[in-house]
């Protein structure tokens, strides 16, 4: 049996085996439906139907069991009723009489305690009146014995008593006797400020260290401090920093600002010293006054205030160079000050000071960067217009944007530019060179497609020129040295511009010159700009206090990967202008089968003239470009130019040898159907065997001048395929 608590309820004990928990039952928030959810979860509705009716059994057992158990109390409960009323009755009347003895006490309680409450209050108002009273006579006593102080010379102790006066002031404020003894203790502040000025500055003139500490303790227990450094920058600092900081002096002096410079800070060591050994800690074996900062809150705020008065044209921008000079010697002055004060603390409280941030922003940095910005993005601009002009033969680069780009980004960093204060402004402008850049050669590209789409479509179709050469020419193609010489010479590597016709565009096209320039110039800033943070850049970043410049390095590589992105499509250009002039002798190989038959001429030896008209422009880029253009570009360039004409080469001679085998076939059945077919006694070979020949020689020869410009046969995978040709070629050869 189980007992819930709460309802002192026993449930019977059942079976372990089952499927529920018995407590669910006398849980107050019990739903039937939630406990059939939770038990079919477990197990089927059969088994819940079972175990609940084994449940019920055991309750109904447990029940008549309790019954059996209580059954004389159950018959007798009636019998021992009987009476109870009475009981109750006897008990009312004394209850009653209890509840107004427990009433009449209580209310005799409250009275006493509010009696002694009201006791307490008059006591706590008789001392509140008695302090009161106390500090009106500590204020009457107070001021009698300052005024008789005052005329002798125990002025430190008349500070003190002022201090306390002034806190019972503080404290009995609107009383009668305090309005009334208001004037004396105005003439005591008076007296007692007057007697600290003079003395203070006596001090200062005979730099008597015991007047100068008594005077200054004296401040600070009154809580004047601020007075002291006041009256010290009105009197001292004041008529020195006017002498010195004027227009005058700048002009007059040899060594301009920095002799201005020089000589207010030749101030603090000579008007300052007796001051700082006294206030400042380990400057003297002395006592050491607490509280005070003359050159932060005294000698600063004048120097700042005459700089920005007297002297405003060093704060002028509009000479960038000049204005650069100054703010550096300006920075300069301020370490060297901040040296002076003596402690990382005072540097604290100078940076906090108000004028030390007047002082920074009197520079006008915006506007010198502003005109900076315009020097050094103008003259981009400016260049970008004729980017493609020759940076001229001083220069490490070869165009003339390349070469304004790199000014640009040097000048950003140089010492003669360059500002702390602007690096992240700087940085920026960087960056925007180098995207505008990128940017030029986008729509360098996009103008070049532009003008050679319109000029295609304003000029008659070309198929005449891709065709076949002239019988006179053919002629010339057997071989040998004048077959070479007959060759058609091919176009200029670096075409000059020309006009379209029809006035549709008028821009110049880039010359193959160009391009070679740009691709050297664009891999020559790959390599120097990643070079140059590391050299120039980063340096300065550190020195800002930036030790983490693994975002600017991504910077930096994203925009030198801008670049070596915009190279294949500029390459491109180039290999299809030298592939046009290359391809136009391709088609020549399909007119060999008309040197050979029928003409009884000798077998070939030689490769055909066209292969050394194909190669010639190819000659003529190498020669002019590929020491400028450098071995990536180069390689790149003749592999893509060698992959397109093996492919042209192999489409042609295919469809050559295709049509001679067919044609051999062909006279082959013609033969046999006449009947004519005799032994051969005709010596040498025959004609379809020459044109082989001639084509073999032509594939052995293409693969050496591939080789000689420095492209590997196995790296061209459409020659693999030519020389399968050549293979089969010979095996027809020697298949008869």
């Amino acid at each position: 049996m189980t007992v819930d608590v709460g309802k002192g309820f026993a449930l019977p004990s059942g079976p372990s085996s089952l499927c529920f928990d018995k407590e669910e039952f006398m849980k107050k928030d019990f739903d039937v439906d939630k406990f059939v959810i939770e038990c079919r979860k477990r197990v089927p509705l059969e088994t819940l139907r079972d175990d609940l009716g084994v449940y019920l059994k055991i309750l109904k057992s447990a029940m008549i069991e309790l019954i059996n158990k209580d059954y004389a109390d159950f018959v007798n409960l009636s019998t021992n009723l009987v009476g109870m009323d009475k009981a109750i009755s006897n008990l009312t009347v004394p209850l009653g009489q209890l509840r107004e003895e427990v009433l009449s006490v209580r209310t005799a309680m409250n009275d006493a305690i509010q009696a002694v409450e009201e006791k307490l209050r008059q006591q706590q108002e008789i001392q509140r009146k008695k302090a009161c009273l106390q500090r009106l006579m500590n204020i009457t006593h107070s001021v009698e014995k300052i005024e008789q102080q005052l005329s002798g010379q125990l002025i430190e102790r008349v500070a003190t008593e002022f201090n306390k006066l002034q806190f019972y002031v503080t404290k009995s404020k609107g009383l009668p006797l305090v309005e009334k003894i208001k004037p004396r203790i105005a003439n005591i502040t008076t007296t007692l400020q007057y007697s600290l000025e003079g003395s203070f500055l006596e001090g200062l003139e005979s730099e008597d260290v015991g007047v100068l500490r008594q005077c200054l303790r004296t401040y600070a227990l009154i809580d004047k401090i601020r007075d002291a450094e006041n009256l010290f920058r009105e009197h001292v600092v004041k008529p020195y920093m006017q002498e010195v900081i004027s227009e005058a002096f700048l002009r007059s002096s040899s060594q301009g600002l920095e002799g201005m410079f020089a000589k207010v800070l030749n101030f603090v060591p000579t008007h300052c010293r007796v001051l700082r050994d006294i206030t400042c800690p380990g400057a003297s074996s002395g006592e050491m006054v607490r509280g005070y900062d003359f050159l932060v809150n005294a000698v600063w705020p004048e120097i700042v205030a005459n700089l920005e008065a007297r002297t405003p044209s060093i704060f002028a921008p509009g000479n960038p160079e000049v204005f650069h000079q100054k703010y550096l010697t300006s920075q300069a002055f301020l370490a060297k000050f901040e040296s002076l004060c003596g402690t990382q603390a005072s540097v604290q409280r100078l940076r906090a000071h108000p004028s030390y941030h007047t002082f920074s922003i009197k520079w006008s940095l915006p506007v010198y960067f502003q005109i900076r910005f315009q020097e050094i993005a103008g003259s981009l601009e400016t260049a970008l217009v004729t980017g493609l002009n020759s940076a001229g033969e001083a220069s490490e680069w070869k165009l003339h944007a390349t070469h304004t780009l790199w000014s640009g980004l040097e000048r950003c960093w140089h010492d003669d530019v360059y500002l702390p204060a602007l690096l992240h402004r700087l940085w920026k402008l960087s960056l925007q060179q180098m995207a505008r850049h990128v940017n030029w050669m986008d729509q360098l590209y996009e103008d070049e497609l532009e003008r050679r789409r319109q000029s295609l479509a304003s000029k008659p179709s070309k198929a005449s020129l891709t065709g076949s050469a002239s019988t006179n020419q053919l002629t010339a193609l057997g071989g040998g040295d004048a077959a070479r010489s007959s060759s058609p010479v091919p176009r200029p590597s670096s075409p000059q511009p020309q006009q379209v016709q029809d006035g549709t565009s008028t821009a110049e096209p880039i010359t193959t010159g160009q391009i070679v320039c740009l691709l050297c110039d664009a891999s020559r800033l790959q390599e120097k700009i990643p070079q140059f943070y590391e050299s120039t850049v980063r340096p300065k970043v550190f020195a800002a206090g930036l030790h983490n410049d693994g975002v600017l390095r991504e910077c930096i590589q994203e925009n030198v990967s801008a670049v070596e992105e915009r190279l294949p499509k500029f390459r491109t250009i180039v290999t299809d202008e030298i592939l046009t002039q290359c391809s136009a002798f391709i088609r020549q190989v399909s007119d060999i089968p008309r040197l050979y038959r029928r003409t009884n001429r000798e077998a070939p030896s030689k490769a055909s003239g066209y292969l050394s008209g194909m190669v010639r422009p190819l000659r003529l880029f190498s020669d002019e470009h590929a020491k400028d253009l450098g071995s990536d570009h180069n390689s790149q360039i003749m592999l893509i130019i060698f992959s397109s004409l093996v492919d042209q080469f192999c489409e042609v001679t295919g469809e050559v040898l295709t049509s001679v085998k067919k044609m051999e076939e062909s006279l082959k059945r013609l033969k046999k159907v006449r009947g004519s077919e005799k032994a051969n006694t005709t010596q040498g070979l025959s004609d379809d065997d020459k044109i082989r020949s001639q084509i073999i020689i032509d594939i052995e020869e293409l693969g050496k001048q591939m080789e000689t410009f420095g492209v590997d046969r196995g790296s061209v995978s459409g020659f693999s395929k030519l020389q399968a040709l050549a293979e089969e070629a010979k095996s027809d050869m020697t298949s008869k």
